[in-house]
Parts: structure tokens; sequence; C-alpha cells
């Protein structure tokens, strides 16, 4: 009785934040390391179906670095980056759409053998415009992400079903590789979703690396430009900070950055008052 009791007070705790944000867009962006462990695949997406029935709108813009490099290996091809971005030419964003496309088909299959509703959203059904990137002569066919149609995903939202979103741009009948964490900023900012939320391996942003217990669990916008500054913040979560103050900047109400591997990472964040991981607001 005690235990039955112990859930029913933890569905009573959630209940405030479900009525607020009842309705309300909620952008998930997952990739990286994380998406090769089925164990947290299936979690996450288990917490999105659930985000879905109780009424938010969570939609799910994915990465795919990994298989995209492992397919690239197994051609003979040695990937190349430059700034953290992969040099991608004819072959390669052939390559690279292909990847993606079959991730996306096993993540919307995957929801639905969790019994959610999910539809992918890939290069074919041009979503996002991009623009070249300003490095384009030596990056190739790198976009930047300039327009987002966000008809489709808010016919989608509408009626319980979850958007799966490839990061392929498309302009002028050529196909681009966008950045995952600047697609899912700028598709947050165009749907004024209420949470933009990064899914990485790591708790969020740390006073000192390595060190969980140092994390930050509130910034403000002019708190993060410090950090960056006095190089708090390094490496690979500069550019998820930049995507964060993006979106805000662009209307997102709230931005968090959390670790993927944390059993129910979403719920814990979006439905408890202290959270797992690092928010960034205005």
């Amino acid at each position: 009785m005690e235990e039955s009791i112990r859930k029913a007070d933890i569905l009573i705790e959630a209940l405030p934040y479900i009525q607020a944000f009842r309705g309300k867009a909620i952008v998930v962006k997952y990739g990286g390391s994380a998406l090769s462990d089925s164990q947290v695949v299936r979690g996450i997406l288990q917490d999105l179906v659930f985000l879905s029935l109780v009424g938010l709108r969570p939609v799910l813009l994915h990465g795919g670095g990994q298989e995209i490099s492992r397919r690239m290996a197994s051609g003979g091809r040695a990937a190349t980056f430059v700034g953290g971005m992969r040099v991608t030419d004819g072959a390669t964003i052939r390559l690279v759409n292909e990847a993606l496309t079959d991730v996306n088909r096993q993540l919307v299959h995957a929801i639905q053998a969790l019994h959610g509703r999910a539809q992918g959203l890939v290069a074919r059904h041009r979503i996002i415009e991009a623009q070249p990137h300003p490095q384009a002569r030596v990056l190739g066919f790198v976009g930047v992400p300039k327009k987002v149609r966000v008809g489709t995903m808010h016919r989608l939202c509408s009626t319980g079903t979850i958007p799966v979103l490839s990061p392929i741009g498309n302009a002028r009948g050529r196909l681009y590789n966008v950045n995952a964490d600047d697609a899912a900023s700028v598709v947050a900012a165009k749907l004024r979703a209420e949470k933009l939320v990064l899914l990485t391996n790591v708790r969020g942003i740390l006073r000192q690396p390595g060190d969980a217990s140092t994390l930050i669990p509130t910034l403000s916008v002019k708190e993060t430009k410090l950090l960056l500054d006095r190089h708090v913040i390094q490496e690979g979560m500069i550019p998820k900070v930049n995507a964060c103050v993006a979106a805000l900047r662009g209307g997102v109400k709230k931005t968090h950055i959390i670790d993927a591997s944390i059993p129910h990472a979403l719920l814990l964040e979006i439905f408890t008052k202290t959270g797992i991981g690092t928010e960034i607001v205005r």
C-alpha cells in the first residue's frame, strides 16, 4: 500500500507541470553516443510517448554522427572535421542523408513499438531550408538553418503524433548537412516552443569539468557569457550553449542541457522542481 501511495504522490507532483505545459511544444534534440545505447534510447522514447499522451507536444530532432562515421569507415572513407564540423563533399552528403534517414526510420519504429504515434520528417519533406555555411569553401555541403516550415509539425502535434526530424537542409535543390543543435534551436524558436531540451552525455554545465558535483542548475544568458569568457564552458558544450541562447532570443521560454543516460531524464527535468541538469533562461 505504501509503495502505491508513493507512486500516486509522484503523479500528483507532476500535475501542475502537466497543466502548465499541456498543448505546448517541447523540442528535444537527441544525438551523439547516447543513440548507440539501446536502453538509453528506449528510456528517452518512453518519456516522449508519456509527454505526448498527457497532452504536451514533443518534437524530436535527432543526430546520427556515429552512424555516419561508421558508414564512411566501412566504405574506406576517412572523416575530416574542421572546427567540429564534418567536411561534406558531394558523395558524403548522400551518405549523410542515407544514414540519417535510416536513424530516423528506426526511431519512428521504436516509438510505435512503445504504442506511441510518430512520423518521420526527412530530407524529402523539405522542412529545413538551409543556406551554405560561411566556410563552405572548406566544409562543402554544410549548411546553416535559415527557415523552418512548421506547418507539418503543427498538424502532426495536434493529432498526438510526435514529429521525428532529421537535420538535413535543402537549398535550391541541394542537400546540406546541418548541425543538429543549431537545427533544434531554430525549430524551437519557429514553433515558439515552451522548452528546448538538448540531451547529451554529461550532467549539464559544470564549474569543474568532469566533476558532476559542480553542476550549475540554472544560468541566465548573461551568466553563460561570463562562463564562456572565462573558459568554464569548453569544447563540445560551447555550441550547445550557443544554441540555447539563440533559442531563447528567438522566443523559447526555457532551455535545458541534461544527461540522457539518467533514467527518465526528460520527465525528471520537466516535471520536477529541481530538475537534473542545467536550465538556461533569459
